[in-house]
């Protein structure tokens, strides 16, 4: 197997992108390859090491590509004529089977547009859609578009419901994953037409896609454990997600200063230092790696622009897990046999 890391893409670019997979390379067993301007990431690597990077694995590699895509970049413009990015230049080693996977923290609206240009679509789906893991009680959230369609139809919303079924039974083993729509309310009459709309056709043909759906779920019951993933559009999906991780800074943020405050409080954290040590791993949405775009041809992984190297290093690992359960084979089954289905019919 062959993860292929854009090394330039990011806000940590490329430091923690270099450390992240350094970090990652003994704890998989695929090949990571680095893509970007080598004479820079070699450099790197001699800084931080104090040796060649060959001397550090002889599954960590080097795609040298000498353009970046930055983060102001007009997206189609940027994959169109920046040939040579580190971006570009994994999605054509992806396309051409020079790889499994290609993580990317770079530009997002360059990133969905060149799997979806480079690598193409599953044949049935309307849209791709990021897909992010997010902790919850006592077991992981799947949100679903993350922020990749800021307009949905109802359609959409269908097939993220699919997709996030077809996902979660293959990668986590949920046999019949419970799919909620993020709504304001309960009640089947709550929210705006596109919630309406989708509620409606996700109720009439569930049954018929093998979708556990169960209603409209609001923000507040996400993190129940009850769900396990949570269907919107993404620029609402996005804003929860933001809203979630910002969440999660602040109570450990509380946490820290309300132990750390006086003598008191700290004799009181070394009583409960373990407790919020659970608490803390619980919230911590590091741990759960990228985003996996689900609807294109072959694993493309969105790790988060402000990634360090422990969420790169995350990410790596996730991403060899992502090819091994073979998730995306299994939706291009599903949904090429569902086309054809409805065109025989």
């Amino acid at each position: 197997m062959k993860i292929i890391l854009d090394a330039m893409g990011g806000d940590n670019a490329p430091d923690a992108n270099i450390k992240g997979a350094v970090n990652a390379i003994n704890k998989v067993k695929a090949e990571v390859v680095l893509v970007g301007k080598e004479d820079v990431i070699r450099s790197k690597i001699k800084e931080f090491y104090g040796k060649e990077m060959e001397e550090i694995s002889d599954r960590l590699k080097i795609k040298n590509a000498t353009e970046t895509i930055e983060m102001e970049d007009t997206p189609t413009l940027a994959i169109k004529h920046k040939k040579d990015s580190s971006m570009v230049v994994g999605f054509r080693m992806l396309k051409e089977d020079e790889g499994d996977v290609f993580i990317s923290a770079g530009n997002s609206g360059a990133l969905l547009t060149g799997a979806t240009l480079i690598v193409g679509r599953i044949k049935g789906i309307d849209r791709p859609a990021l897909a992010g893991i997010l902790p919850a009680y006592k077991s992981q959230l799947l949100l679903i578009d993350a922020g990749s369609n800021t307009n949905c139809k109802p359609i959409n919303l269908l097939q993220f419901a699919q997709m996030s079924t077809i996902y979660l039974r293959n990668t986590f083993g949920i046999e019949k994953p419970a799919i909620g729509l993020l709504n304001i309310g309960t009640e089947e009459t709550k929210g705006n037409e596109l919630v309406r709309e989708s509620y409606k056709l996700l109720k009439e043909k569930s049954e018929e896609l093998g979708i556990n759906f169960v209603g409209n779920v609001e923000g507040r019951d996400a993190f129940s454990g009850k769900i396990d993933a949570i269907v919107t559009d993404g620029f609402t999906g996005n804003v929860f997600l933001k809203t979630t991780e910002g969440l999660g800074k602040f109570v450990k943020r509380t946490l820290t200063e309300s132990f750390t405050s006086n003598l008191l409080s700290k004799i009181s954290y070394l009583i409960a230092h373990k407790p919020i040590k659970r608490l803390s791993k619980a919230m911590d949405y590091k741990s759960y790696g990228g985003a996996l775009f689900l609807g294109v041809k072959k694993p493309v992984v969105k790790a988060h622009g402000s990634s360090d190297e422990i969420l790169f290093e995350y990410t790596i690992i996730q991403a060899e897990k992502f090819v091994e359960n073979k998730a995306v084979d299994k939706m291009k089954e599903q949904f090429e046999i569902k086309k054809e289905e409805n065109t025989q019919e």
